[in-house]
């Protein structure tokens, strides 16, 4: 005889805790069904909410509710017949258990003539440090300080993706390395220097097409791992840049996003002839930062201009990504 459960909430956004009563009720059934539940003004979409819970529960049934009802048994006397009409339309079949890791939960599995199966903590009060005590309105105040009870797909969507940009030699590469040690966070290394240290630095546009797909696609991946900032060594917008200025055309392929932030570094340190640099004429070089600061401008990203000299960057870095 097939076991169906069922369980709803607002997973505004999942947490570690939804993950572990998610998890834990579809073990114990043949079916699981969990209902998303969102108002119209809610500070997160329904339909970003049920893209989180299908990643994060695969094996179960993702269905998602959007209306204006009451929250609360106290707001309304027809609180629990709105709620039992919403759990029939969206499961009509008869259910076994109701999960739930609050008290509510009792009433409703009343109502529709299940069992209630009280997971987790949070109804005892226990691990109140950890999973008992995790609750998305404490994440929403505070995102950076409870990084670690979100589940990955919720913080590869939540990641703040700080670029380096500037001309050749101006310390990009050793300010990321000096941010990601500080914020304890992996950095994404500067994918074009890896292609010009294999291919050499005979490029085509079809190369810049590559090297900003490429470098797009490691901090794709990075996110996964990253603290809720990530920090990357240029991005495409550095790409677009040199494809102006090697062959005075804007860059095709795809637009891909922009990073949250771009921390600028003016052309103020004395260009250094490391093997794959181009750019080392100082009349040059102000001209290449005239179109690097331009592909900012067009894109209206977000940038904070670290001016001065190397110690005093990371500090301007540092406030800038706080203010963010």
């Amino acid at each position: 005889m097939t076991k169906r459960g069922f369980l709803l909430g607002k997973f505004m956004p999942p947490h570690a805790g939804h993950v572990s009563l998610c998890r834990a009720a579809a073990e114990l059934v043949d079916e699981l069904t969990i209902l998303v539940c969102s108002m119209p003004n809610d500070a997160m979409t329904g339909d970003q909410r049920m893209a989180w819970m299908r990643e994060i529960v695969p094996n179960a049934r993702i269905v998602s509710v959007c209306r204006d009802v009451p929250q609360y048994p106290e707001e309304s006397p027809d609180f629990w017949p709105i709620w039992t009409q919403i759990v029939r339309e969206f499961h009509p079949d008869p259910i076994d258990f109701l999960f739930a890791g609050e008290e509510y939960g009792k009433q409703l599995a009343e109502q529709i003539d299940g069992v209630f199966i009280p997971l987790g903590a949070r109804i005892l009060e226990a691990d109140q440090s950890a999973l008992g005590g995790v609750s998305g309105t404490d994440i929403r105040e505070d995102m950076a300080k409870h990084w670690r009870w979100l589940p990955t797909p919720v913080r590869r969507d939540w990641v703040k993706v700080i670029a380096l940009h500037g001309v050749e030699s101006v310390g990009k590469s050793t300010l990321a390395q000096q941010l990601a040690e500080h914020l304890d966070t992996p950095f994404v290394p500067e994918y074009g220097r890896s292609h010009c240290e294999v291919h050499g630095n005979d490029l085509v546009p079809a190369d810049l097409e590559l090297i900003a797909a490429c470098h797009q696609a490691m901090i794709e991946a990075a996110k996964e791992w990253s603290g809720p900032v990530l920090i990357s060594d240029t991005d495409w917008l550095m790409t677009r840049a040199w494809n102006q200025w090697l062959f005075d055309a804007p860059l095709s392929g795809p637009n891909y996003p922009i990073a949250d932030l771009y921390l600028y570094l003016p052309p103020a340190l004395q260009w250094v002839d490391d093997g794959t640099r181009m750019v080392g004429d100082d009349a040059d070089r102000l001209r290449f930062d005239a179109i690097c600061r331009d592909e900012l401008s067009a894109k209206g990203a977000r940038v904070a201009v670290l001016d001065g000299p190397p110690n005093k960057r990371i500090d301007l870095a540092l406030q800038a990504i706080a203010a963010l």
